[in-house]
C-alpha cells in the first residue's frame, strides 16, 4: 500500500472522527456547518468540473452559495435536518443514478468503469458481473438512505451521527473489500486493478460507452 493511499485513508478517518465530534458538541455553530459541508462540496465541485457534468456542477455551486448564506446568517434553527438531508440525499441521488444506468441497452455504472479500466474490452462474463455489482450498489445506496431516516427519527442524535460519520465510511469500505474478494474468487480471469487506477477511471469522462445496461 503506497504512502499516498495511507495518508488519504488517514485523512478520511480523521475527518470522520472530527465530524462526529462536531455534530455532537457544536452542530449549530456556523463555523462547524462550514467545516462539515465545505470539505464535501469542494471535491464534488472539482469532479463535476473535470467530467463536464453541468447539472451536477450547477447543483454543487448552488449548494456552496447556500452554505455561504447559512454561515453568514449565523446558522439555522434546527441544523440537524440539514445534516440528514445531506447524508440521505447523497445516498438517494447515487442510488437513483446507478439504477438509471441499469436501464436500456448500454452499460451499467460499474460496467462503464470496468470498460475504461480494461481498455474498452468487456467479455460477456465481465459485463454480467459488473451489472450485478451495480445492482449491489443500488441496494446499498437506497438501504443507507432509508436507514439514515429511520435512525434520525427513532434513535438519539448521537446514534445518527455515529451512523453518518463513522459507520457509513466503514460500510462502504466493507462493500469494496467484500466485492474485491468475491470478484477474484469467482472470476480469477479478471485483471488485477489497483485502487488508484479505479479512482482515476471513475473520475474520467467516458464518451465511448453508452449509458444504460
Amino acid at each position: 500500500m503506497s504512502l499516498r493511499l495511507l495518508l488519504g485513508l488517514g485523512a478520511v478517518v480523521l475527518y470522520a472522527l472530527l465530524s462526529h465530534l462536531l455534530m455532537l458538541y457544536a452542530a449549530d455553530a456556523p463555523w462547524a456547518i462550514a467545516a462539515l459541508f465545505g470539505p464535501l462540496l469542494l471535491p464534488c465541485l472539482a469532479l463535476a468540473w473535470r467530467r463536464g457534468h453541468w447539472p451536477a456542477l450547477t447543483a454543487t455551486i448552488a449548494a456552496l452559495i447556500a452554505l455561504i448564506l447559512i454561515v453568514a446568517a449565523g446558522g439555522l434553527g434546527d441544523v440537524r435536518r440539514l445534516y440528514l438531508a445531506q447524508h440521505a440525499g447523497v445516498h438517494l441521488s447515487l442510488g437513483i443514478g446507478f439504477a438509471a444506468s441499469l436501464r436500456g441497452p448500454g452499460l451499467s455504472a460499474i460496467s462503464r468503469i470496468a470498460h475504461r479500466l480494461h481498455g474498452g474490452q468487456l467479455t460477456p462474463a465481465m459485463r454480467l458481473y459488473t451489472t450485478r455489482v451495480t445492482r449491489l450498489w443500488v441496494g446499498y445506496f437506497f438501504g443507507m438512505a432509508a436507514l439514515s431516516v429511520v435512525v434520525f427519527v427513532w434513535a438519539p442524535w448521537s446514534a445518527w451521527s455515529l451512523l453518518a460519520n463513522l459507520l457509513t465510511p466503514l460500510a462502504i469500505a466493507l462493500v469494496f473489500v467484500g466485492e474485491y474478494l468475491v470478484r477474484y474468487r469467482l472470476h480469477p480471469e479478471f485483471e488485477r486493478i489497483s485502487l488508484a487506477a479505479a479512482v482515476r477511471a471513475f473520475q474520467q469522462r467516458d464518451t465511448s460507452a453508452p449509458l444504460g445496461r
